[in-house]
């Protein structure tokens, strides 16, 4: 096991949830983080946020490397924010994006190999599937080193990184693995037999420049090829599983060789746990970034924007412009359309977003935005719009609407009273608070006496917060508040642009929503009008 200077190097298996000790981490500044990941779950608001659809989205496919945990632990400081930044702006040149998914590749080839080696019954089989995988291993890691060389990263991840690796590379431990591993594999190939079949008798002898009777075979048909032939395609079981004949061959020639295979028979031994924990790691750690920017190439195909956010604990002036629910988007791409995107920003003691508007006009979709772009941001990622300034919370709580509760028998409004109370007992001064459409099972008004006594509370505490409400009177509450509204048509109220504008309340949100609950509005009217 190679130690790099200053690192408590331990060889680990080759299971995903191995200690971060001694690990250069391309996710953590600090390892103690990195151990944190390893118990992180998701999320409360993951569900209303839908994050949780973006996070399976993302992990589609990398299912063997158990990402979601990283994705569960967002950065309470700047500085590790910055970190993972300049990572995936790394990752952003295609050269090297497309040389970390060749290293990806190829260790995963090789843990492929590992799991055929176990599951095969040949011990003699076993080994050589294990020879081949880490042949590849070594092969990826030797090209890797050079990749790195050449792209020269600035990345303090990837920098610190390339150093342990290049160190590794050049120990004599490495050196001597890799040169036993080339040594061996040359010896294999090397070997030569001759095989004699007389009816069921089969005989393996040592090779003597016997003539190929395969070519001879070949060549003496080649004569009667008259142009293209039909051709008549044969299957072939498909595994890797050696029969019996195969099996006796080979033990015959295990026999005419047996310094090699004793050579591949200690070699096996010796280096069991071959891959270095670090290296491992690291193909775990980096498909964090890879996975993303995957996820993120239909959307740059679809000429959608995307930012990198200048994050912030200090200051609460938030904006971002052309932003747009992720997990939205990714739906209406696979239907072949595109999402409407919206501008927010907060000057000054601005802090609480109060949107209003006709129902199904894009105001729960907007909070979701506002909620995904500030946990995206903490994760490092580049995030939906062209430019954004995003404060980097300690935790996000939601309010989203509920059915009733029919476990404890409690109806709409005390679930309603019931969750806001524990909000209320949980946010500091650097939560972030989103509700949608609270207390709209009651009167209009206790809804405004309940709302307006939260509000306070919430502005007293100088939070982050988006309302979804159809009182527009909160809009209006303090200075810390401002209104956006979702807008129709002007032409056509019923046809709505789905853009959420910072406008005064025009004050037809509850009565649309009244009109809309009864079957009220024009166009329902019209129907049932029509004769």
């Amino acid at each position: 096991m190679f130690t790099p200077r200053g690192s408590a190097g331990r060889r680990s298996p080759q299971g995903r949830r191995s200690s971060f000790s001694g690990f250069p981490s391309v996710l953590f500044r600090h390892r103690a983080n990195g151990e944190k990941a390893l118990a992180a779950s998701e999320p409360e608001f993951f569900l209303d946020l839908h994050l949780d659809q973006i996070v399976a989205a993302i992990t589609t496919g990398k299912e063997e490397y158990d990402l979601k945990p990283f994705y569960y632990l967002p950065s309470g400081n700047v500085e590790d924010v910055t970190f993972r930044q300049e990572v995936m702006q790394a990752l952003e040149h295609p050269r090297l994006f497309e040389d970390i998914r060749g290293f990806t590749a190829s260790l995963r080839t090789m843990r492929q190999n590992l799991a055929q080696a176990e599951s095969l019954r040949n011990e003699l089989q076993k080994r050589r599937w294990f020879l081949d995988a880490v042949t590849l291993y070594c092969e990826a890691v030797v090209r890797l080193g050079k990749d790195l060389d050449r792209a020269e990263p600035t990345a303090r991840g990837l920098l610190r990184f390339k150093d342990y690796l290049n160190q590794y590379l050049a120990s004599g431990e490495f050196r001597s693995f890799h040169e036993q591993t080339q040594r061996l594999r040359a010896d294999l190939l090397a070997i030569r037999y001759s095989v004699f079949i007389d009816g069921l008798r089969v005989q393996v002898r040592p090779y003597h420049d016997e003539c190929d009777y395969g070519a001879e075979v070949a060549a003496t048909f080649e004569q009667f090829k008259q142009g293209t032939g039909k051709e008549y395609g044969f299957d072939f079981a498909d595994s890797a599983e050696m029969d019996p004949v195969e099996a006796a061959i080979l033990d015959r020639v295990v026999q005419l060789h047996p310094e090699t295979f004793s050579k591949l028979d200690r070699y096996v031994t010796v280096h069991k746990n071959f891959a270095d924990p670090a290296i491992v790691a690291f193909d775990r750690e980096i498909q964090f970034y890879v996975a993303y920017l995957e996820y993120l190439a239909p959307f740059r195909e679809a000429k959608l924007d995307f930012c990198y956010p200048h994050v912030t604990r200090t200051c609460k002036e938030v904006f971002d412009y052309k932003g747009f629910d992720l997990a939205l988007a990714h739906r209406l791409l696979r239907e072949k359309s595109v999402p409407v995107c919206n501008d927010f920003h907060l000057e000054s003691s601005e802090r609480i977003i109060v949107v209003s508007g006709p129902n199904q006009g894009g105001k729960t979709t907007f909070a979701r935005t506002f909620g995904q772009l500030h946990y995206l941001a903490s994760l490092g990622f580049p995030v939906p719009g062209t430019k954004a300034q995003l404060f980097l919370f300690d935790t996000i709580l939601t309010h989203f609407e509920k059915g009733e509760d029919i476990v404890h028998a409690r109806g709409k409004l005390e679930n309603d009273l019931l969750r806001i109370h524990d909000i209320l007992g949980r946010v500091t001064p650097d939560s972030i608070v989103i509700l949608n459409e609270i207390f709209n099972s009651t009167t209009i008004r206790d809804a405004s006496v309940l709302s307006r006594r939260i509000m306070k509370r919430i502005a007293r505490l100088d939070l982050l917060c988006v309302w979804v409400t159809f009182l527009d009177e909160l809009a209006s509450l303090s200075d810390t508040t401002i209104s956006m509204v979702g807008t129709v048509v002007p032409a056509n109220p019923a046809q709505r642009t789905y853009k959420i504008m910072r406008q005064a309340p025009n004050g037809l949100a509850y009565a649309l929503s009244i009109a809309e609950k009864y079957s009220l509005t024009y166009v329902r009217l019209k129907d049932r009008l029509r004769p």
